[in-house]
């Protein structure tokens, strides 16, 4: 195999892809720019008046902020858990979605966070919490678990990207002259000999396993918070896998929707096939069962056990939020089940159906997680006005999580501007380990002959 001709026919053919800018992705980015501009403007509102333009009281005092927060960063970490997975265990389609997981995973990352900052009613003392840290709390833990998550899955992502940067860079001659020095800066003179590429596979291949180790630990100590309180609903001692157990669930079918909307945008089929569709519904298959079991256990232990606290939040949820509640524990389990189980219905659309369906439940079941439990308190509560006892999210709250949506999208869509969503260098080691393999085994014939 000429390695420099398969680099150069690599670099054609993705680089008009990144270079694609049709009508159609031009209003779409510009419609999520409108909408990012809108959660700016509700920032500053709430930035200026406080909480009280919020549906958050001091009796529900986290609302959807905190929903999205769980579902962003339950998505980084479920992306780090397979893309180290995938690396370390050389899985064969490999190339087809790691890159999609990776930026998945940095991208939840950095935007899940930042609906932790909406919480907070003072920001200017935002810096208390590095300059005060109680090393007993778990809250601080939490902090240390995402910022090293964040900065491991950084370079991890980092580390993947510079084999395909120095293809653009000895392959981009025709390309403008910003992105011919982008690529030669992010390259950092790699030039892909031996002793380089084994290096890298063999550094890639040891944060893999450092990321699969931060991603379980990560998710735990944000299952923590919640367990190790005395509030019914939260004080629970299966939620560190209940966690990462949703965590996968939701993961899954993000990488399915992303891979379903990437392959039909790009005509990416002859990379993204039926296969891996179908590989990826059968392991959301597995982690809908595994989650339905937990959901039923959490739920059942609750209802079995006829404490008064847990019998009052399940008349909370069994009332105010029954068609939440079905959708949530009955509808995004079992339809992707039931979607899922046989081997007829298995289609790229009907799993990407059921991936969309697993998502908003799984949204859905955050949201009885959180505002349910404290609408129940363990404690009385003073104030009985309805807008104390009750929670409902605001257009402020409802412009900032959709404007955190915008930008993921966004941002997920100006990197693959920078480089191809499939890994090129992938795609030529996995041609020389095929190159390598036949001439083996052309090799063992011969010496038995």
């Amino acid at each position: 195999m000429n390695l420099e001709k398969r680099k150069r026919e690599l670099a054609k053919e993705f680089s008009p892809l990144l270079e694609k800018t049709t009508k159609t992705s031009k209003i779409w980015i510009g419609f999520l720019i409108a909408v990012i501009l809108v959660g700016v403007y509700a920032f500053f509102v709430q930035l200026f008046k406080g909480h009280i333009v919020t549906g958050m009281r001091d009796n529900v005092v986290w609302g959807i902020y905190i929903i999205n927060f769980i579902f962003f960063v339950c998505l980084s970490y479920s992306g780090a858990f397979i893309s180290g997975v995938l690396h370390f265990f050389k899985t064969p389609w490999k190339n087809s979605v790691s890159r999609i997981v990776e930026i998945i995973t940095v991208l939840s990352l950095i935007i899940g966070p930042i609906f932790i900052l909406l919480c907070i009613g003072r920001l200017d003392r935002l810096h208390y919490l590095f300059m005060y840290p109680r090393i007993q709390s778990p809250i601080t833990w939490d902090i240390i678990a995402i910022m090293t998550d964040l900065i491991g899955c950084f370079i991890y992502l980092y580390l993947t990207f510079i084999p395909d940067f120095a293809i653009l860079r000895d392959n981009s001659e025709n390309a403008s002259k910003w992105r011919q020095k982008v690529y030669k800066y992010l390259a950092i003179g790699y030039q892909d000999t031996p002793t380089q590429r084994e290096k890298l596979h063999k550094i890639t291949r040891t944060m893999s396993a450092m990321v699969i180790a931060l991603a379980i630990v990560a998710y735990s100590v944000l299952a923590w918070i919640f367990s190790l309180t005395l509030q019914p609903g939260w004080n629970s001692s299966i939620f560190a896998p209940y966690f990462i157990v949703a965590g996968l669930y939701s993961g899954i079918g993000v990488i399915i929707i992303a891979m379903y909307l990437i392959r039909k945008y790009y005509n990416l089929e002859h990379y993204i096939r039926k296969v891996h569709f179908i590989g990826a519904g059968i392991v959301l298959l597995v982690i809908s069962l595994l989650f339905g079991y937990f959901t039923f256990s959490e739920y059942f232990s609750r209802w079995f056990s006829h404490k008064t606290h847990d019998a009052s939040l399940l008349n909370t949820l069994f009332s105010r939020y029954f068609w939440m509640f079905i959708f949530a524990n009955y509808i995004g389990v079992l339809v992707p089940i039931a979607i899922l189980f046989f081997k007829k219905l298995r289609t790229i659309k009907s799993i990407t159906f059921a991936a969309v369906i697993a998502v908003i439940g799984l949204w859905f079941n955050r949201y009885l997680i959180v505002v349910p439990t404290l609408e129940t308190p363990y404690l009385p509560i003073q104030d009985t006005r309805e807008e104390f006892i009750h929670y409902t999210a605001t257009w402020i709250e409802w412009s900032l999580s959709f404007a955190g949506v915008a930008a993921f999208i966004l941002f997920f869509i100006l990197i693959m501007k920078l480089v191809p969503v499939i890994p090129m260098s992938g795609i030529i080691d996995n041609e020389r380990e095929q190159l390598k393999s036949k001439k083996t085994f052309k090799k063992i014939i011969t010496e038995q002959l």
